[in-house]
């Protein structure tokens, strides 16, 4: 903005432009911006790293399985010098571990093709072309390992190309790993439409998104999460053409999510997420006098120990705790004000007024915040900031159904990101 359209600003708008640049910048804790943001604090106002003074250290505890036990006896007595003889018998006072890992190098097993000569006929007979002559050279534990690296690693091709030749001696080039990754991608088509099918059955689903450039351009990575079923996919666009389509028909109980508008209206109720409200109120306290943020502050802290409390509540304290909480809350919508922080943080409320104590009309079915699926999609946003997006929608589209399949499969059993991987590409 240059001096010609401040001058056309009215009374009321240069005051307002200058009450909002005096305010601070908004950090991790009072929004939604990720902690790598904020600004970082002077070196000597920091706090030593390491442990602090009169912690007790601990030591790695032993394995319970070893490969070879090495045992250390005494050779002579320290009090009379006699020689202890290897026959005795011993207690074992004390064990400790060295861990190593063998040199890794690939396996590689040729394949010949034999032809031999009939003794009956003379014909020249050849052996059929062997299925390892039709595929790919490399194995499936070689593209788990590469789809492991690429996607929760977070790899470039150069990286990845390094670490195989570095580690494992295998040189493979860069259009190769690319081919690979598409290959190992294919195979977890499967548990995605699994996922996707339990989501469509949920009574309960909570979703977000972030933000992705695909093939140069702005594009989105969403979330959708229920009690059965993660399902990651991406999408050049963060309208609610992405659920109708991901839904498919299908109208939950309740839709959790935060307060953007094309995540409202897909479910017969909706839990805003208190988490971020809270953020907003912390925002508020930081930067305003009225004691109007300090009463929503109390009022969260009501609702989040009533969400913590609610499995083991009687029906009839959930109901009482939770018209109290109304009760009060409606008293602070209606609370006069004159900070332009504070009104606009009660219009924040008042807006998501009905979507604010959901969970407590389904103890221990919903929860208040939509936390869950921020944790799904964190490695998706360290992706994001390591790589700077995909060169292509397959590439994108294909780390969200590995994802997929990996959070899914760890909702229930708290499966081995690689081995889910090893185990869906050995099927």
């Amino acid at each position: 903005m240059d001096r010609p359209d401040l001058e056309r600003l009215s009374r009321e708008e240069l005051i307002e432009l200058v009450l909002r640049l005096q305010r601070p910048a908004k950090t991790s804790r009072t929004s939604s911006k990720p902690p790598s943001t904020d600004r970082k604090e002077r070196r000597e106002a920091s706090r030593p790293g390491g442990a602090k003074p009169g912690h007790e250290g601990h030591s790695r505890t032993p394995g319970e399985t070893f490969d070879r036990a090495v045992d250390h006896r005494p050779d002579e007595c320290p009090a009379c010098r006699a020689a202890l003889s290897a026959d005795l018998p011993a207690e074992t006072v004390s064990e400790y571990d060295t861990v190593e890992l063998p040199p890794i190098a690939p396996f590689v097993e040729r394949h010949r093709r034999l032809a031999v000569r009939c003794p009956s006929c003379g014909m020249r007979v050849v052996a059929p072309l062997p299925v390892a002559a039709k595929g790919t050279p490399f194995g499936a534990r070689i593209h788990a390992i590469a789809t492991y690296l690429k996607t929760f690693q977070a790899l470039s091709y150069e990286r990845l190309q390094g670490a195989f030749a570095d580690l494992f001696g295998l040189t493979i080039s860069q259009g190769g790993l690319m081919n690979m990754l598409r290959r190992a991608q294919g195979h977890f088509a499967g548990g995605r439409d699994d996922a996707v099918s339990k989501l469509r059955q949920a009574s309960v689903v909570s979703s977000d998104e972030t933000g992705v450039r695909i093939e140069g351009s702005n594009s989105f990575h969403w979330v959708f999460r229920c009690d059965r079923a993660v399902v990651h996919t991406a999408a050049p666009t963060r309208g609610a053409i992405v659920v109708r389509t991901m839904m498919d028909g299908h109208r939950p109980d309740i839709w959790c999510s935060d307060r953007y508008a094309a995540q409202q209206g897909h479910a017969d109720a909706q839990q805003a997420c208190l988490a971020h409200l809270a953020r907003d109120v912390a925002y508020a306290l930081d930067n305003s006098e009225d004691f109007l943020p300090m009463r929503l502050k109390l009022w969260l802290q009501k609702a989040f120990r009533l969400a913590r409390d609610i499995r083991y509540l009687a029906p009839s304290t959930i109901a009482a705790r939770r018209r109290a909480l109304e009760r009060t809350l409606d008293d602070i919508l209606v609370a006069s004000t004159s900070c332009d922080l504070a009104k606009a943080l009660q219009r924040k409320f008042v807006r998501a007024r009905h979507q604010l104590l959901t969970f407590a009309h389904w103890p221990g079915r919903v929860e208040p915040t939509n936390n869950a699926c921020e944790r799904d999609l964190r490695p998706a946003v360290i992706q994001r900031k390591i790589t700077n997006g995909y060169r292509a929608m397959w590439a994108a589209q294909g780390e969200a159904d590995v994802r997929t399949v990996v959070d899914t499969a760890r909702l229930t059993s708290g499966a081995n990101v690689f081995g889910t991987i090893a185990a869906t590409l050995s099927a």
